[in-house]
């Protein structure tokens, strides 16, 4: 609310109401509760395709034991089976697949982030046996005994 000269009632009895958070509609739990990254947004499309061709995975199939051995001949000689299988891939391509490809990725989230920590603490370990294998410091220079 923008306030001018002549408003200044009108903004201190708005100042004056307090906020309401159960008037505003809410999901209990949010859809996209933070914007993706590209990359994390290019995880999430190739789940969505994932999903459509586990959908569609006959008519894949179908598609390919027809074209197999075939070049432009596939165009026309393996038509019904392509049109069947773009047919399925359209009807199966829709927005609410994708919004359950998204929140897939949101559930599986944690279980990433746990992969990737084990991940990076076997690295380290390797690492370190590594470093005690060939006798390296912290530089990966080789330490030298005295006699």
């Amino acid at each position: 609310m923008a306030t001018t000269p002549s408003s200044a009632t009108g903004a201190a009895k708005a100042a004056t109401v307090a906020f309401d958070k159960d008037a505003v509609p809410r999901d209990p739990v949010p859809r996209n509760p933070v914007p993706l990254s590209a990359g994390q947004e290019q995880q999430v499309r190739d789940l969505y395709h994932k999903r459509v061709r586990q959908k569609c995975a006959d008519e894949v199939k179908e598609f390919a034991s027809c074209a197999l051995n075939r070049t432009i001949s596939a165009t026309w000689a393996c038509r019904q089976q392509r049109l069947a299988m773009n047919n399925c891939m359209v009807a199966h391509a829709t927005q609410e697949e994708q919004d359950r490809a998204r929140e897939e990725w949101f559930a599986t989230r944690e279980l990433r982030k746990r992969e990737r920590e084990e991940k990076e603490r076997k690295r380290i370990e390797q690492e370190k046996f590594h470093r005690e294998w060939w006798g390296l410091d912290d530089e990966g220079k080789r330490k030298f005994e005295k006699k």
